[in-house]
């Protein structure tokens, strides 16, 4: 089983920067994609960034230029730096593990949340 730990979260002013942390236990962490998504309540899930096992990335155009996406596999650790922030990226994010085993099936693991707060 892979658990999922997300820190980093917070009230931060508009315009400021925070980072989110996402610790995974197991072993698949370095073979894994590995996304970062946000759920404000009133609006639909929103997927802000991934990171392919490979390091490419990929972000929502709302977040585009402002957010980044990286990974550390020694740590087993994927983090969002996000930088200009806004009032609307006020949401709890998810970090997500996706998974594709040796028979091709799927697996999926999510964190518990942590919740972001952009205001002044």
């Amino acid at each position: 089983q892979v658990q999922l730990v997300e820190s980093g979260g917070g009230l931060v002013q508009p315009g400021g920067s925070l980072r989110l942390s996402c610790a995974a236990s197991g072993s698949i962490f370095s073979i894994s994609l590995m996304r970062w998504y946000r759920h404000n309540p009133g609006n639909q899930r929103e997927l802000v960034a991934s990171i392919s096992s490979g390091g490419s990335t990929d972000y929502a155009d709302s977040v585009k230029d402002r957010f980044t996406i990286s990974r550390d596999n020694a740590k087993n650790t994927v983090y969002l730096e996000m930088s200009s922030l806004k009032p609307e990226d006020t949401a709890v994010y998810y970090c997500n593990l996706k998974h594709t085993d040796t028979f091709g099936r799927e697996h999926g693991y999510w964190g518990q949340g942590t919740q972001v707060t952009v205001s002044s």
